[in-house]
């Protein structure tokens, strides 16, 4: 494939008669953005195996007065694939440019995993384009290695994601592989109707290469980075809220711990009984920490 080459997927988008839908280009791509409500722009970025959809239950509690823009990112759900463009600083460059060609000059941030990551890094790269940053489920850049080390096993599906022949593979043909991550990562899997854990199987087997991408990018840049050190030359100065689910898998409390040095305005909270996917578990406290956290900040 051609590096300026754009698929964009032809399947049915999934019913939310909320959302609204349009595509934007941006940076070679065309992005795809659900929007809801009207008000203070609030830009929500999803993660990993999932797209603009992953905000539908937050988007039904969230109060009246918020506009939500759910971009996918390139390459995930309706968003075009291209050959490249897929490390953080890429996806960021995507991320405010699409702030630009909305004319939105400064807009509140909220991120959920992989969302959560490109989060904090918009937040120490352009910190003056955003009101207030939401974090949800995802450590900060300036992980103890004593809380790290320990956790790291947790980490094991990745080796069946980052590689460019087997990720594309699994991620492509064994649709199992998605549901059971799903599954695996919430406190509760009851929370997942079987209607989403089809939509996601789907989504992640379309969206392969940009899903495998991703993470090798992760193991090529950001992995040498957080070893050097590198992030811990940068003062994150944006007001931030991370919420992380006390019985996270995959990012346990004591990785959300340990910012404090490096940040200006940073409060943890632990959701009781809470797993991965805060949006999907805890949908009516995401979107009372919008409330009370981006309210103020209108």
């Amino acid at each position: 494939m051609a590096p300026h080459t754009v698929v964009v997927s032809e399947r049915p988008l999934p019913e939310d008669t909320r959302a609204t839908h349009r595509r934007l280009d941006v940076r070679g791509t065309r992005l795809h953005l659900a929007e809801y409500g009207t008000g203070t722009p609030l830009l929500m970025l999803h993660g990993f195996p999932q797209h603009w959809y992953a905000w539908h239950r937050v988007a039904a509690l969230v109060p009246d007065g918020y506009r939500l823009l759910c971009p996918d990112l390139r390459g995930f759900g309706w968003s075009g694939r291209t050959a490249r463009g897929y490390d953080m600083d890429a996806l960021a460059e995507d991320a405010l440019a699409l702030l630009d060609a909305l004319g939105l000059e400064r807009v509140g941030l909220v991120g959920h995993d992989w969302g959560a990551h490109l989060g904090f890094r918009l937040c120490l790269r352009a910190p003056e384009r955003f009101t207030g940053y939401l974090a949800l489920n995802m450590s900060h850049p300036w992980p103890r290695h004593r809380a790290v080390l320990p956790n790291l096993w947790r980490m094991w599906f990745t080796a069946f994601v980052e590689y460019p022949v087997l990720g594309r593979a699994v991620l492509r043909h064994w649709p199992g592989f998605t549901r059971f991550l799903l599954r695996h990562q919430v406190a509760d899997p009851a929370v997942w109707p079987d209607a989403d854990l089809a939509e996601y199987a789907a989504a992640t087997s379309a969206s392969a290469p940009a899903v495998q991408s991703l993470f090798w990018q992760y193991v090529l840049k950001d992995i040498p980075a957080l070893v050097r050190g590198t992030w811990r030359r940068h003062r994150l100065t944006v007001p931030t809220l991370l919420l992380g689910g006390e019985r996270d898998v995959v990012v346990r409390p004591s990785l959300l711990a340990g910012a404090e040095p490096y940040a200006d305005e940073l409060t943890v909270r632990l959701v009781p009984c809470a797993g991965h996917h805060l949006p999907q578990e805890r949908p009516g406290e995401v979107a009372e920490a919008v409330r009370t956290f981006f309210d103020g900040r209108r």
